[in-house]
């Protein structure tokens, strides 16, 4: 199938999930072709979709197609720069319509996202912040390590063609750098970036992540490699709370927010997998489970006492001497 004959395909298959559906006559108009060509998108679209229905219009007597939702769901996913479109209109409006106008706006926004599946939102949501960054419509302020262009570079290159890195690192305990070679598997994004790769020439080939901002040079090497079978980098980054991993083991973590501190606790996304209640006293338990006590302890300090550590138990021990009651805003 040519890239005409497909966009045209996936255009009339939204619109055969409309509320009407679609004839051959509207498929001629819309795509400013003939009535062969209508026929043939509508043999198409019975191949690529089984749940193609057949229905005779009511007025006309006609022959009209349509798809259910869910059969075109996936095609119908905001690129990110509809998105980032959507971000500059509610920017636009703020400055110059009612403020009932810019909260509807973003509430349309909100449920756009919503509606993403998750193996895609994250990807989706990184493209958009890149693109307002881009068109100077966004700003990343508070500190954050430099980067190296090459290395980033090298390891993007090395991520399409799942090919070998060669880099040069020096970890947090390493006294010096050296040479390492690496089969990368994806990045974990965060307050560091971390590459999550094979360190090839180790016994036992495990998923280990390196500071990017520890990779003093990277290489893209000739050699390809095979991904480590049943790997996936959306479940491995639900392992951690952050991107750094300390500890080995997993914990059930769950945190209890006081009533004045509830409301804000609900803005946020502490983990993929997480569930919350609402206590009859106005507070918030969330709970989880997933490594990396010290990123999570670094989180908590930002809620000063608002926030009650109920398991687990090392992590209480490690927060306890670090809340404050002075704090003048939460998260």
């Amino acid at each position: 199938m040519s890239y005409r004959n497909a966009v045209d395909v996936l255009t009339i298959a939204a619109r055969a999930a409309s509320l009407r559906g679609v004839s051959l006559a509207e498929i001629e108009e819309i795509l400013e072709r003939d009535y062969r060509t209508a026929q043939r998108i509508i043999s198409a679209l019975a191949l690529l979709f089984p749940e193609l229905e057949k229905l005779k219009d009511e007025d006309s007597g006609k022959a009209r197609w349509k798809l259910p939702h869910k059969a075109i769901a996936p095609l119908l996913t905001p690129t990110a720069d509809e998105l980032a479109a959507l971000a500059l209109a509610e920017e636009m409006m703020d400055k110059g319509a009612g403020t009932d106008q810019c909260e509807a706006l973003r509430c349309l926004h909100a449920k756009i996202l919503a509606l993403i599946p998750d193996d895609r939102s994250r990807r989706i949501e990184a493209d958009e912040e890149a693109l307002l960054l881009a068109q100077g419509h966004a700003a990343r302020p508070g500190p954050r390590p430099l980067g190296c262009e090459s290395v980033d570079l090298a390891i993007s290159t090395a991520l399409k063609g799942s090919s070998k890195l060669q880099i040069r690192y020096r970890g947090w305990k390493d006294a010096a750098s050296r040479d390492r070679i690496v089969a990368p598997h994806g990045l974990l994004l965060g307050f560091r970036r971390y590459l999550v790769a094979v360190d090839v020439e180790k016994m036992g080939g495990g998923i280990q992540h390196f500071r990017v901002d520890g990779i003093e040079s990277a290489t893209v090497l000739p050699e390809a490699f095979v991904r480590k079978d049943g790997f996936d980098l959306n479940e491995h980054a639900e392992r951690c709370f952050g991107s750094y991993q300390q500890e080995s083991g997993m914990h059930d973590v769950a945190w209890r927010f006081l009533p004045k501190a509830a409301s804000r606790a609900e803005a946020f996304l502490f983990h993929p997998t997480q569930i919350s209640d609402r206590g009859s006293d106005g507070s918030l338990t969330v709970r989880f489970r997933a490594a990396g006590l010290l990123e999570m302890c670094w989180h908590l300090y930002l809620w000063g006492d608002a926030v009650e550590v109920l398991s687990p138990p090392e992590l209480a021990e490690m927060v306890r001497a670090h809340q404050r009651s002075d704090f003048a805003s939460m998260p």
